[in-house]
């Protein structure tokens, strides 16, 4: 209709994911099996809100973020000397460029040494909580003394970190500014990390655009792999909210002896092999996927999902044939493909001496 708004075809294409309606862009059978679950009746504002991105960054009380703080994270975070070997930082292996990950399917840790897991990004962690694959950091603070203190990581002792930071005049100097009325300690390193990480935030992506009404912002084929990402293909049961995330733990069938979850949480036949679920912002910067990097690249992700799974008790109960075709399947990669925003490249500080 020329001239009008058409924010009900946004509006439409929302409530038929959530209502799993037949008929629904029938053309491309995308609502032929259950999908998120929000139910009948669901009001469509209340959809589109679940996707919008939130106004303000959330308040850490117990590590208010300031200026000072973020500026020396900043500089601990790009800093190789915080590391046993004087080599890696935590930009090592959360690249920037990389999509704050490191393209690799398990992490190096010290002098080279493989990792478990594959590294997860740093991107938007300021809104999910709790942290690591398995979930074993309550908070970004806890998990930022991790990696520094593993001894298959950056192999950092608490106090030999405390000693070298102190052993840098510009440190010195930078932590007095940040943290006034406290020494020097893994506690206010890990709180100045945090804070930086907490400002590593992804911008608007043409998705955002699409959901505050721009209707030419993603593509026909977008439109349908958004619906089918809330119906047939049963993806926004886990990857819900703005940063297409549940902060959940899910066994999805990845093969392996990884008990995930359970290492942290024993007795619970659920949380076996069970993984936290990754947010799908810029996700298409971050191959390979999966929390052992065994899937190389979105394709072979959507294949997993549709009928590529491991078979055993602890398996999400989502988890089930999805029958895609290949014209969804497309589909589902072009909506991907409108969570991915062009941000700001990171600055590199120059490191205190």
């Amino acid at each position: 209709m020329p001239g009008r708004d058409r924010s009900w075809i946004r509006v439409a294409l929302l409530l038929c994911g959530a209502l799993s309606i037949p008929y629904c862009l029938a053309e491309s059978e995308s609502m032929s099996s259950p999908g998120t679950g929000l139910g009948t009746g669901t009001d469509p504002h209340t959809l589109l809100a679940d996707f919008r991105r939130p106004a303000a960054m959330p308040v850490i009380k117990s590590n208010p973020t300031t200026p000072e703080k973020v500026a020396l994270g900043q500089m601990l975070f790009f800093d190789p000397r915080l590391s046993g070997s004087g080599v890696i930082s935590c930009a090592t292996c959360h690249n920037p460029a990389l999509g704050w990950t490191d393209a690799l399917p398990k992490g190096l840790g010290h002098m080279g040494g493989r990792l478990r897991r594959h590294t997860p990004t740093i991107l938007n962690v300021a809104y999910g909580e709790p942290y690591f694959w398995d979930g074993r950091a309550a908070t970004l603070e806890d998990q930022a003394k991790g990696p520094l203190t593993s001894a298959a990581e950056m192999n950092m002792p608490a106090e030999v970190a405390v000693k070298r930071i102190l052993s840098i005049p510009g440190y010195v100097t930078a932590f007095a500014y940040a943290f006034p009325a406290k020494p020097v300690s893994v506690d206010t390193i890990a709180a100045a990390i945090a804070s930086y990480e907490r400002t590593v935030v992804s911008n608007s992506a043409p998705f955002d655009k699409w959901v505050a009404g721009d209707e030419g912002a993603i593509s026909p084929a977008a439109q349908r792999g958004f619906s089918l990402f809330n119906g047939k293909a049963n993806c926004a049961v886990c990857h819900s909210g703005w940063r297409m995330t549940d902060d959940g733990f899910h066994d999805i069938g990845i093969s392996g002896s990884d008990r995930g979850r359970a290492e942290v949480a024993p007795g619970i036949v659920q949380l076996e092999y069970a993984f936290k679920t990754p947010t799908l912002r810029n996700i298409n910067q971050r191959a390979p996927y999966m929390h052992d990097g065994s899937l190389a690249t979105l394709p072979a992700v959507i294949d997993h999902y549709d009928n590529g799974f491991a078979s055993r008790p602890s398996l999400d109960t989502q988890m089930h044939r999805l029958g895609l075709t290949p014209a969804q399947k497309a589909d589902l990669l072009a909506f991907l493909d409108t969570l991915t925003s062009v941000d700001s490249p990171a600055i590199i500080p120059q490191l205190p001496q």
